[in-house]
């Protein structure tokens, strides 16, 4: 019997997440590992007179394709994912995987071939979503993979899971909607600001946010989600910065990332673990040495570090940046094939100041 949560989460997901409406196409992406959500969602999108196109995938075959395809295959778009990229109203992709380390063995040149290949799609994704023609959303599923990453059985990974994303409350959507107006008394806060300060162990890091546009992501285009973010310009990030926790890139663990910048561009990167990876990474493209995002985690109901960006990222009292591509609503014209999250962990020791004025410290933000 299907967990009556996973029933609410689709719910919510059409409903608040994505904003379904009659004669909406909406892409469902997923794996087969996922198949109670997927049908589920594709229920509750009928319900509302949308029309679900799923797009299921079954465990291994990115593998395949990235080891023995040739260099042509890994370039070649598939006709229907772009005719979908330009047509869908919403798109909705639900991470579930059974080894999250599968691509752990395929050499990043080839990597980063297949990205570049896919940087069109990425920003036309993008900028349908800064029009407001298309709506995304990104979730997880859990499974044992995901559940082993996170150190937990996958029991208590689903009840984390839950929980995060508030489903085991009558109204998630109300506990959504207060989330959105905490994170929006932030954004007025942020607004007309100009200049950010972080600093902690290992980080002395400034950045511009001048005349950019905040973002308050709640539950909408991340589900679970939790975090105010923009794009710096793209030529003020200066100094150096820490991430504290590893980061999972095409299923290379790359952990210890230490990176210095001048005039916004990485100039300088190491990391304890796999950094060849990380080093040919940032060599995807023009955009890759440059800051996308830069944003506030505020998630209080996530707490410990669980190995998924999606859930790391959002962790109250942290914040992180993307190398690569930033999004076009903050006012970002940084374009790359990339978009790399990493998180700097403020909760013990450092703060974030904005134009002098401390607005988090050892995890407390201001405005609460």
């Amino acid at each position: 019997m299907t967990d009556p949560r996973v029933k609410r989460m689709a719910e919510v997901l059409v409903n608040h997440s994505l904003g379904l409406q009659p004669g909406d196409l909406v892409v469902i992406n997923s794996s087969t590992l996922a198949g109670d959500l997927v049908r589920e969602v594709y229920r509750s999108a009928l319900g509302v007179g949308a029309y679900p196109v799923v797009q299921t995938q079954l465990p291994g075959l990115s593998e395949i394709l990235l080891t023995e395809g040739s260099d042509v295959q890994l370039e070649t778009l598939s006709p229907v994912e772009s005719m979908l990229n330009e047509r869908a109203n919403a798109e909705l992709r639900i991470i579930a995987e059974d080894n999250t380390k599968a691509l752990s063995g395929v050499p990043a040149e080839r990597l980063n071939r297949f990205a570049a290949a896919r940087k069109s799609l990425r920003q036309n994704r993008m900028q349908r979503a800064a029009e407001g023609d298309l709506r995304w959303s990104l979730t997880l599923f859990p499974t044992q993979a995901h559940a082993q990453d996170a150190q937990m059985s996958l029991s208590d990974y689903r009840e984390f899971v839950f929980e995060a994303c508030y489903l085991n409350d009558p109204d998630p959507v109300a506990r959504w909607r207060d989330l959105s107006a905490r994170q929006a008394r932030m954004i007025e806060w942020l607004n007309p600001r100009r200049n950010v300060h972080v600093s902690a162990p290992g980080t002395d890091l400034r950045l511009s946010i001048e005349s950019r546009t905040w973002n308050n992501s709640d539950g909408k285009r991340n589900f679970p989600s939790g975090e105010v973010f923009t794009g710096p310009i793209e030529d003020s990030v200066e100094g150096h910065i820490r991430f504290t926790f590893p980061a999972t890139i095409q299923g290379h663990e790359v952990a210890g990332v230490e990176l210095r910048f001048e005039a916004g561009k990485v100039i300088d990167a190491s990391a304890e673990r796999n950094e060849e990876f990380f080093t040919r990474m940032l060599d995807t493209d023009s955009g890759a040495r440059r800051v996308g995002e830069f944003a506030f985690g505020t998630n209080e109901g996530i707490q410990q570090f669980t190995g998924n960006t999606l859930y790391d990222e959002k962790i109250g009292g942290t914040i992180h940046l993307a190398l690569g591509a930033g999004y076009p609503d903050t006012g970002s014209t940084n374009v790359s094939a990339i978009h790399q999250d990493m998180v700097c962990d403020l909760r013990q020791e450092g703060e974030v100041r904005v134009d002098g004025d401390v607005f988090l410290k050892h995890g407390r933000y201001l405005t609460d």
